[in-house]
């Protein structure tokens, strides 16, 4: 999820940005250490904006920069384990498809695409089910669920696992399917049952006639 988070932090003004204004000079060096670093906390930080110095400069003897206690917004990211994000594939390998999940991207393996045995096919790519003939392509739009997040120092580095085997997950034609095979299955039961009694009653009939 997207979460505009307000953090305090005391940063180092050097010299050479003495002539910016003061509240761009503190945007500047602060989006440089903050800006796509991944936080477990944080989350991954996307951008800084409002920054503003909370404080007069302090000046060390012998350094020659200023020291200002600021107050700033950063704009992150944050995975949510069960959390279920809309996505969009955007890349499809022989173990799995990759979704993009705005500035990072997570991994559905194989095994959690579907409740099916998947066929891959290269060429395409794509993969089929080969029971419910279920197709994901590449930039297919679908419905996954958050299931693992190892956050580390750097995007590249850090993982996020998804499933979509659960009802109601995958692609929304997946989820029609489903809903009418459900809405239709009780139907079905309630019709199997009728020809059941009516051959009990057939059976009894023929036996009084007997």
């Amino acid at each position: 999820m997207y979460l505009e988070i307000a953090i305090e932090d005391r940063v180092r003004v050097p010299p050479k940005l003495f002539s910016m204004k003061l509240p761009d000079a503190i945007t500047q060096i602060l989006r440089e250490k903050y800006e796509r670093i991944c936080d477990r906390d944080l989350g991954i930080v996307l951008c800084i904006r409002n920054a503003q110095a909370i404080s007069d400069g302090n000046i060390i003897h012998g350094d020659g920069a200023a020291y200002y206690d600021v107050r700033f917004n950063a704009l992150t990211y944050l995975p949510q384990i069960n959390e279920v994000c809309e996505a969009q594939v955007a890349e499809l390998v022989e173990f799995g498809a990759f979704l993009g999940l705005g500035p990072i991207e997570g991994l559905v393996h194989l095994s959690q695409i579907a409740n099916d045995f998947l066929n891959y096919n290269k060429k395409t790519p794509a993969f089929v089910g080969k029971e419910s003939k279920k197709i994901l392509k590449k930039e297919d739009l679908v419905l996954a669920k958050i299931s693992t997040v190892s956050m580390k120092g750097t995007i590249s580095d850090t993982k996020i696992g998804l499933t979509m085997r659960p009802e109601g997950l995958g692609k929304e034609e997946w989820v029609a399917a489903t809903e009418k095979k459900s809405k239709s299955a009780p139907k079905e039961e309630a019709k199997e049952e009728k020809g059941k009694e009516e051959k009990k009653e057939k059976k009894a009939k023929k036996r009084k006639e007997e």
